[in-house]
């Protein structure tokens, strides 16, 4: 046994040692289309450096893709072989005949190998290609900011393993792609293809002439192998990479004469609806308003926010503005819908402005306007509501947000200070009263029904606060805020805010409109009163206050 171990060991020791004689190089196929790969093919006859190959010889003519690297080490009746192999992957650059030239490694090179490049529009080059990109936009000359659409079509004839497809890129540009894939299938010059179909939609942001630059697929593709059997014929996986053709475009300035917000596009339309139907408004009942906009080869966040302006007596409510975007014939259709409820405190003829929209028209390359012609609306009187319009100078003065009581002058007089004396002793006691009163009505409000009287107005719209029911209170908000100002310069609930002016009241009264208002959906949780309570109590504590502290003028 030993003496054989002996053996192999000498055996092994008087083999030469194996050096680097031969570099060879191949392509899988010649001629090849332009944008289509090709896969180079690097064999060294011994095991050397990984890196020895250098590719950078070949960027001027090729894209150069991945490269692998593989050894292998096989022995035949004691003879040893290794080899080195590269595989990288070449894209032509441009059509026409193609050199790969002499690759070097170590002290050997490969031989120049001539490549035909035919074009895309070859007839001939379909019929060889297993795999190409098409590429299509919808205008190469736009405007700034003017979408348009890349069409990218993957085409296929061979069985995909894996694979990927890059963005394509636009310098200074937003790019998004639109909808999902799309698999279909096609026959060009007597080869069935699958096709599949990717969107983008392509908004330059800076004027100038650019260059779009195609996405790339790189993956896999099942070829059959060379390797056979009486019985199986095997397959195997070849890396394949493919890229479009490049796309000029030209991109416009904002035209000097276009005055306005800049917004670009193919068409533009404005449209309205109301609800309910027009010359049936009624006081104090929401009326809604819905207001289109819609643009082709605009982005949804292009389109400009709709804001209305009403004439005074009518309050207004927008709701937040509906975005859509969607493919349609190769265009991007956007639309922007918004509802504004509308609240008359008034009957009369209202008289509503129009709304103008300016825009570009880039097919007939002219400033458009989109408007809605201004427009007359009736508003009944609602039997509910009281709407007199007779005002009287007011009694009352506002300065910054506070009541200023009146300027009081007093005599010097001993029995008139004896009278003012028992002057704000009264006012002590209605304020005390007051607050007993109030605090006896929070007593009640836990007990107490529905149903009110028509002189008990206070206590009812504290009931119907506490119970959270704001159809209620609207209803008795005018009626309440006549009783508490016992003037007639308060004839609906502008003037009931004006009149107090106080903040807490003013917002909690604007809480509860734009509840039942500010949009048709019903919310999620019901209205609660408390804010409005805190509010109409800190209205009394004021008025007490005011009452304790005013006296009345006396003439001498």
């Amino acid at each position: 046994m030993v003496r054989a171990i002996i053996l192999l060991v000498s055996v092994f020791g008087m083999m030469p040692s194996h050096a680097l004689t031969q570099v060879t190089a191949s392509i899988d196929k010649n001629p090849v289309t332009v944008k289509e790969s090709i896969v180079l093919t690097v064999v060294a006859d011994d095991d050397v450096d990984s890196n020895a190959l250098d590719t950078s010889a070949l960027l001027n003519d090729f894209i150069v893709g991945r490269t692998s690297v593989s050894t292998q080490t096989s022995m035949v009746n004691f003879q040893t072989s290794r080899t080195t192999k590269w595989t990288t992957l070449l894209v032509p650059r441009h059509e026409g005949n193609l050199t790969i030239p002499a690759l070097k490694i170590d002290d050997q090179q490969t031989a120049p190998i001539q490549v035909k490049v035919l074009s895309a529009s070859d007839p001939s080059a379909s019929r060889q290609q297993d795999l190409f990109i098409t590429t299509e936009v919808s205008n190469k000359d736009i405007y700034v900011q003017q979408m348009m659409t890349l069409t990218v079509k993957l085409h296929f004839a061979a069985e995909l393993q894996r694979g990927s497809l890059s963005e394509p890129s636009f310098e200074g540009a937003t790019i998004t792609q639109v909808g999902k894939d799309k698999e279909n299938e096609t026959i060009i010059n007597g080869r069935r293809f699958r096709v599949i179909e990717r969107t983008y939609s392509v908004t330059p942001q800076q004027s100038g002439d650019f260059i779009l630059a195609s996405p790339m697929f790189s993956g896999e593709i099942m070829v059959q192998s060379a390797r056979r059997s009486n019985f199986l014929s095997f397959g195997e996986t070849k890396p394949v990479s493919v890229i479009g053709e490049e796309i000029p475009i030209k991109v416009r300035p904002i035209p000097q004469q276009f005055k306005g917000q800049w917004l670009p596009s193919e068409l533009l339309t404005l449209h309205e609806e109301w609800q309910p139907t027009e010359g049936q408004f009624t006081v104090g009942e929401p009326i809604t308003r819905t207001i289109t906009l819609t643009a082709a080869g605009v982005s949804s966040e292009q389109l400009p926010s709709i804001a209305l302006t009403l004439p005074k007596g009518l309050k207004v409510y927008p709701d937040q503005a509906e975005l859509h975007s969607s493919l349609n014939k190769g265009r991007i259709i956007s639309q922007s819908v918004r509802n504004f409820a509308i609240v008359a405190s008034r009957a009369g003829e209202y008289q509503l402005p129009a709304l103008t929209i300016p825009w570009w028209n880039t097919i007939t390359n002219r400033m458009e306007t989109a408007t809605l012609p201004a427009q007359s609306i009736i508003i009944k009187p609602n039997e509910n509501i009281d709407t007199t319009t007779d005002i009287p100078p007011p009694a009352i003065q506002q300065d910054k947000g506070y009541i200023t009581p009146e300027t009081v002058i007093i005599e010097k007089s001993p029995w008139l200070q004896w009278l003012f004396l028992a002057l704000w002793l009264l006012t002590c006691l209605a304020w005390l009263t007051q607050y007993l009163l109030s605090r006896r009505t929070k007593s009640i409000l836990k007990n107490k029904t529905d149903t009110y009287q028509v002189n008990d107005v206070h206590l009812a719209i504290l009931a119907a606060c506490k119970k959270n029911q704001g159809a209620q209170v609207m209803n008795l908000l005018l009626p309440w805020a006549k009783s508490i100002s016992k003037t007639q310069t308060v004839n609906n609930i502008s003037d009931a805010k004006a009149y107090f002016s106080h903040d807490e009241f003013s917002q909690a009264v604007d809480d509860l409109y734009a509840y039942f208002y500010g949009n048709n959906d019903q919310p999620a949780k019901e209205w609660q009163g408390d804010a409005l309570v805190h509010a109409i109590s800190a209205l009394y504590k004021i008025q007490a206050k005011q009452s304790a502290n005013t006296s009345i003028k006396l003439n001498p």
